[in-house]
């Protein structure tokens, strides 16, 4: 049997939509990806939290947004422990980040305020907070 060409859609343009189909719902994936919870809003932390919020405030406000994404000085902590690795490439974990925080890395420098030997909670507290953005 012969199909008349107006009457049956072109095989490139069934195969165009399906095409598109498959682009959009891997971009929707994407993006779903990239996107990370939001921040636990301040009027919900606990104590330990609030505590590390005052502490991120004094120590590392001036460098890094906590709340907003982009560069400041540093880079955002903005779902810093949210994401697989830190903006440096190293696991997103508190042991790196204690790290980091006690010792510095390339422009960051050390924070000795927050070493445990002078306040015992103050590293530990703030590390509460920093997994609640």
């Amino acid at each position: 049997m012969l199909v008349h060409p107006i009457c049956s859609p072109p095989r490139h343009t069934a195969a165009r939509a399906v095409r598109c189909s498959l682009l959009l719902a891997l971009g929707s994936l994407l993006l779903a990806c990239r996107s990370t919870p939001p921040p636990t809003p301040i009027t919900q932390l606990n104590p330990q939290q609030l505590h590390g919020q005052q502490l991120f405030q004094a120590n590392c406000a001036m460098c890094h947004y906590d709340r907003a994404e982009g560069p400041l000085h540093g880079p955002s902590l903005l779902g810093v422990f949210k994401k697989p690795y830190l903006p440096s490439g190293a696991p997103a974990n508190d042991e790196r980040v204690t790290y980091t925080v006690l010792h510095g890395r390339n422009l960051m420098p050390a924070q000795p305020a927050l070493d445990p030997q002078y306040d015992p909670n103050s590293l530990p507290d703030l590390l509460a907070y920093l997994h609640t953005l």
